[in-house]
């Protein structure tokens, strides 16, 4: 993990994700938690609120944290409905590997 590396050179960081639990794993020092579709780790384009909302808990993690291992979650709810969002950002025809992995699940 890249912030590990940026951390041994003494340099604090944050790790903005939608996956807490695997950061814990891999021993992030910060971990900020969303529950935003992957590649909206800080929200949708031009919600600056949602954005400044996100930067905010991130700086709040960096303040806060006295060990290696913490972890907060935004509390923030994507502003469309789940199920919606994620069929939104998903291509019209599922990938190779999905759609090898989709086959097997017999769907």
């Amino acid at each position: 993990m890249l912030a590990r590396v940026i951390e041994s050179l003494g340099i604090p960081t944050v790790t903005v994700t939608m996956m807490p639990e695997l950061a814990l794993k891999m021993h992030a020092s910060r971990i900020v938690g969303v529950e935003f579709p992957f590649g909206h780790s800080f929200g949708t384009p031009h919600n600056d609120e949602l954005m400044l909302k996100v930067a905010r808990t991130a700086c709040e993690a960096l303040e806060d944290a006295g060990s290696p291992g913490y972890h907060l979650d935004v509390d923030a709810e994507w502003p469309v409905p789940l199920e919606v969002a994620y069929k939104s950002w998903h291509p019209p025809r599922p990938s190779p590997i999905v759609a090898r992995m989709l086959k097997q699940r017999g769907q």
